[in-house]
């Protein structure tokens, strides 16, 4: 199992449904988290803190120093954004693949780059929903 499998199996049971997420939110989860999503995506660290944490890169290392948890919003956007990786991965077979396709313009996004939608979470509710679209090849 790859480096990348075993970071995404981690989180499989924090992400079963919204339901989940939520709870695992409001207890706060780990700020080794950033770590995890850097390793998966390959999004920049710059770019995952600044854009879409809404947190300056300076911060998030001293929670990481501190092992200290993410507050409930950091929390959800992380699961959220977890979570979205591993759908993506699923559609899209590999993770190269799909982070490739999150840097492009996507049709189903009013020709909108799916990365540039990860600052809100209905952003990242949106951006799954396209990649449940293309699974089902429903692509309009």
């Amino acid at each position: 199992m790859t480096a990348v499998a075993k970071t995404m199996v981690k989180y499989q049971n924090a992400i079963v449904d919204d339901y989940t997420i939520m709870l695992n939110s409001n207890t706060g989860i780990s700020s080794s988290v950033f770590e995890d999503i850097l390793i998966v995506s390959g999004i920049s660290k710059k770019f995952l803190a600044e854009n879409i944490f809404d947190i300056s890169v300076k911060t998030m290392t001293r929670y990481q120093q501190d092992d200290k948890k993410l507050n409930a919003r950091l929390s959800e956007t992380a699961l959220k954004c977890m979570n979205l990786l591993i759908k993506g991965t699923e559609v899209f077979g590999e993770i190269d693949a799909f982070t490739r396709w999150l840097k492009k313009p996507a049709y189903g996004l009013g020709d909108k780059v799916p990365l540039d939608l990860l600052n809100t979470i209905t952003g990242i509710d949106l951006v799954v929903e396209e990649l449940i679209r293309i699974e089902f090849g429903v692509l309009a």
